[in-house]
């Protein structure tokens, strides 16, 4: 008779690396502490040191394994750069994104440009940079972070959703390309949460109260909402769960 499956067979990331882009704050760093936690060593990545050390030493703190790399995905060669220094990795999530949303009308090219070096184009590099190694050692697996945005305008989705729902045709062309060597990739869609990236939103308590009244949850998301969703994700349970736009939105999404 065969043993029955295991959490840790399932769902542990022991002898997994990831890299966790803006792993220093919001969701990207909720996930990047249950990755840890799971056993995975993370490797944190973000523009600001301080707070790069900060989270590392929380999940030192904590007994898990991580380490910080400072970089700035602005570029492609900021992207290609940050490739260079986090070496072979198992687990990729892109959270690092910006937020600029002044009126469509009012949207600048230089702002457009912006929005889509650091939420589109740096998960480009990385994917064409490291999912080739995740392929040939047989495991891989590609977070990505989209939006609510991508599907549904409000507060002035502006290039941040465009961004957005290309991101989630980026996991899906991935794969396309990579699940039948090992390597899948998917997007969590998040409803409204309250994190750096929505200071302005979040500054408005009466958008804040109609966001949180949108969902059948009652309430507004938090980081640490999408640590298990990442851990599925990123684990051997996942294996068959490629190409998906996953919403962890609390019902936002349903009506």
């Amino acid at each position: 008779m065969s043993a029955l499956p295991t959490l840790d067979g399932l769902f542990g990331l022991g002898g997994r690396t990831a890299l966790v882009t803006g792993g220093s704050s919001g969701i990207g760093k909720a996930i990047a502490r249950a990755l840890a936690g799971a056993g995975a060593h993370v490797r944190i990545a973000a523009r600001t040191e301080a707070a790069i050390a900060e989270t590392v030493a929380g999940i030192r703190d904590g007994g898990g394994s991580a380490a910080g790399i400072p970089a700035d995905l602005g570029s492609r060669a900021g992207a290609h750069a940050l490739a260079d220094a986090a070496g072979d990795i198992d687990i990729l999530v892109n959270s690092a994104g910006i937020n600029l949303r002044p009126p469509f009308g009012d949207l600048t090219e230089a702002e457009w440009d912006a929005t889509m070096a650091v939420n589109l184009d740096a998960a480009f590099v990385l994917g064409q940079r490291l999912i080739p190694g995740m392929a040939e050692r047989g495991y891989g697996r590609v977070i990505h972070i989209s939006s609510q945005q991508a599907h549904r305008p409000f507060a002035n989705s502006g290039a941040y959703g465009v961004s957005k729902a290309a991101i989630e045709a980026l996991a899906r062309s991935q794969a396309e390309a990579w699940s039948s060597r090992g390597v899948t990739a998917n997007a969590l869609v998040p409803g409204f949460v309250q994190t750096p990236l929505n200071r302005r939103l979040s500054a408005d308590p009466e958008t804040v109260a109609a966001l949180a009244a949108r969902t059948l949850v009652g309430r507004n998301g938090e980081p640490e909402d999408f640590g298990g969703a990442a851990v599925l994700l990123a684990s051997a349970a996942s294996a068959y769960i490629t190409g998906q736009s996953i919403a962890v939105d609390g019902g936002f999404s349903t009506h």
